[in-house]
């Protein structure tokens, strides 16, 4: 383990906001994770376990304790198996899953991160997400001081959520398998704008090669991916998730999606552009991205405070229009 000082966590996070840590661990096995975990919990340090940084929202001032970076790497195949370590580089393993002609993650391309982080806010994008492969949650379980092996049902699933980040700080995520599919040709593909770039029907297949690649393309067309060349791409992606209400609420003109149980998804996007946030809306150093309403971006300057309370008059906006709460993705954490 290598422990350093001098390290802002602007640096460590595709926001570039928040102040220094006091101390830097950066841990390259599950068992280092496991033995820097509990010093911070046995010596009373406050505690913060950072993966690829591009779903937090780190404070301005700091964090007054151990920031332990994740590190580890590797992949273990067992058929259509694969045990992936936390500190595993999610597109590196979906390029992976690929290029070894195994399906289910290939519409997942291009998201930053690390492969801990995924089951956590039970990342998806273009019509799959990662329940629909995970089998197993390797974790500590830092109130029973001990590892677990979680299940899908352990891991309550629902979208973009979890029991893990319903129980934030509780699980720390040391490896986590998946079980894929054979074959040279993508699971049915489920997402509009994706078929039609494929030139395909929504439920049809596509090579997984051409999948990846045209999800890619999409997601650098939203300046989602994350390049540090492109200013658009320093954001945490969508910044709200695409709210679930009672069908008789859902809002005249929204685009939407039937969601189960009488419920509808309505787009974040729009309801975003239509209460005033539109693409390239900025105010100080932080705004909506060019490309995409629904991912916000900063500047050099920028605070965690600025960006929050951006994202608060977004919220109160749609809200006092449209009436619809619009729920944050990115995490923000405090002391």
């Amino acid at each position: 383990m290598q422990v350093r000082s001098d390290v802002r966590l602007a640096d460590l996070t595709t926001l570039a906001v928040g102040g220094p840590a006091e101390r830097l661990i950066e841990v390259e096995t599950a068992a280092e994770l496991v033995t820097a975990v509990r010093d911070a919990d046995e010596s009373g340090r406050p505690l913060l376990v950072l993966g690829g940084g591009s779903n937090l929202i780190a404070p301005d001032e700091g964090w007054p304790g151990d920031v332990v970076a994740v590190r580890s790497r590797g992949i273990e195949r067992t058929g259509n198996s694969l045990t992936v370590q936390a500190g595993e580089d999610w597109d590196h393993l979906v390029g992976y899953t690929v290029e070894a002609g195994l399906a289910g993650m290939e519409a997942l391309s291009g998201i930053p991160g690390s492969t801990g982080a995924t089951p956590v806010q039970n990342v998806g994008a273009y019509g799959q997400e990662v329940a629909q492969t995970i089998t197993e949650v390797h974790a500590y379980d830092r109130h029973e001081k001990t590892q677990r092996v979680l299940s899908p049902a352990d891991c309550g699933f629902a979208y973009r959520d979890s029991r893990l980040k319903r129980e934030p700080g509780r699980f720390v995520v040391l490896e986590v398998t998946f079980a894929l599919h054979r074959g040279e040709l993508s699971r049915p593909v489920g997402y509009a704008e994706l078929a039609r770039s494929l030139g395909i029907e929504v439920g049809e297949t596509a090579p997984l090669a051409a999948v990846r690649d045209a999800v890619l393309a999409l997601r650098r067309g939203k300046g989602m991916v994350w390049d540090p060349a492109d200013p658009d791409s320093r954001s945490a992606g969508s910044f709200f998730t695409n709210p679930i209400v009672p069908a008789e609420r859902a809002v005249e003109g929204c685009p939407s999606w039937p969601a189960g149980d009488g419920r509808v998804k309505l787009s974040a996007a729009w309801l975003v552009q239509h209460a005033g946030f539109g693409r390239g809306t900025r105010d100080g150093h932080v705004g909506t991205s060019s490309r995409h309403s629904l991912a916000l971006t900063t500047e050099d300057g920028a605070t965690a405070a600025e960006l929050l309370a951006f994202a608060g008059r977004i919220v109160a906006t749609v809200e006092e229009r449209f009436g619809v709460t619009l729920d944050r993705e990115p995490t923000a954490v405090r002391p």
